[in-house]
């Protein structure tokens, strides 16, 4: 190359003016800004005397955002300083609703891994002194899964036709009346649906406490969820499918049954796993209508019988150093119960999903 060629090469590898490049901060910035606010987060909270990490973590994020927007505009300038502060907001977002969730199960499975053995799993309350170690939580678990099973039985298959109805079939006042009406059981508090069922079923009928009649509330806390997870699924299911279907002269309970549903199973399993896990925690129902036991009561329709819920309050109310073992290891049992029922969820929403190939 001739050095005249040579000249009128640049010297610099800088952008020419009014050139479209522009200087950007490295990709471990965004890292480095963040241990260093957690670093003068703390270090300040230390030197104020704040002994919450909350405070430091809350004076961290802040340090976090401010200092994310005043670099990133000396060094890219203030457009790409405001998509970086939104993106800042969003993480400190996340890691605050992250940080007490991790910290609640944290707290939860070292403190129930102390009881949960299985002795704790095979055994019952029945004929031991509360107030000394042992026992276990068996009898809970029995009444758990039968008050969970016969609540789901009941529905889940109510919810499930009801929004069936709403999305394929509801026109006028009647489907207007329906979804105000599952739009206020949504929001109805779980005493108020233990003490329906305690005037009704208890009461009036005199059928006395027992593991059913705390299904029957349960029921009630279960359905509108079941209705309104499953309705938004059936929406998301393409119109085109429903008249393919119709156009071949497919009956329209057949379309719902072979082609609407199969397409939305994923999101309707989802969405019962949810009601499910909603109403396996549910405490002031149980009390009402279930009363307890230390006993093993494997029929729900007569006499008191055990939840995990109820034993994780009764035993914590007991307030000593067992106790509270107890109630931290059923509190695990409860959080594995709801974690397995995810997964088979999970499973079976892949097994009876529609089959896409290339």
């Amino acid at each position: 190359m001739s050095n005249a060629v040579m000249d009128r090469q640049p010297a610099t590898d800088a952008p020419a003016p009014g050139s479209l490049a522009h200087r950007r901060m490295p990709r471990w910035a965004p890292a480095g800004l963040a241990l260093a606010s957690a670093a003068l987060g703390s270090g300040l909270g230390l030197a104020a005397g704040w002994h919450s990490k909350v405070q430091w973590g809350l004076l961290a994020a802040i340090f976090f955002v401010v200092g994310t927007y005043a670099i990133t505009t000396a060094v890219e300038g203030k457009r790409q300083a405001k998509d970086r502060i939104a993106t800042s907001i969003v993480w400190v977002c996340f890691a605050l609703a992250v940080v007490p969730l991790a910290s609640l199960t944290w707290t939860t499975v070292a403190r129930g891994v102390k009881v949960l053995d299985g002795y704790f799993l095979s055994h019952s309350m029945a004929g031991l002194n509360q107030m000394v170690p042992g026992g276990g939580i068996y009898h809970a678990i029995i009444g758990t899964l039968e008050q969970v099973a016969f609540a789901t039985l009941m529905a889940v298959p109510v919810g499930l036709l009801t929004a069936i109805y709403l999305v394929e079939y509801g026109k006028g006042r009647l489907a207007k009346a329906v979804t105000f009406f599952v739009d206020v059981m949504t929001g109805i508090p779980s005493i108020v649906a233990g003490l329906f069922i305690l005037s009704t079923w208890v009461l009036t009928f005199g059928m006395g406490p027992s593991g059913f009649a705390g299904s029957l509330a349960l029921t009630i806390l279960m359905m509108p969820i079941v209705v309104r997870s499953t309705e938004e699924m059936l929406k998301l299911v393409p119109n085109e499918l429903r008249e393919a279907s119709l156009a071949l002269g497919v009956p329209k309970w057949r379309t719902i049954l072979k082609v609407v549903l199969p397409t939305a199973i994923g999101g309707i399993t989802t969405g019962v796993m949810l009601a499910v896990a909603r109403i396996a925690g549910e405490t002031a129902p149980v009390m009402l209508l279930v009363l307890g036991s230390s006993f093993i009561n494997n029929d729900p329709f007569s006499d008191e019988q055990a939840s995990l819920p109820l034993y994780v309050y009764q035993e914590y109310m007991l307030g000593t150093p067992y106790s509270y073992d107890r109630a931290w290891g059923a509190a695990l049992t409860l959080i594995m119960f709801v974690m397995i029922l995810n997964l088979v969820a999970r499973a079976i929403a892949r097994w009876k999903a529609p089959k896409t190939g290339r």
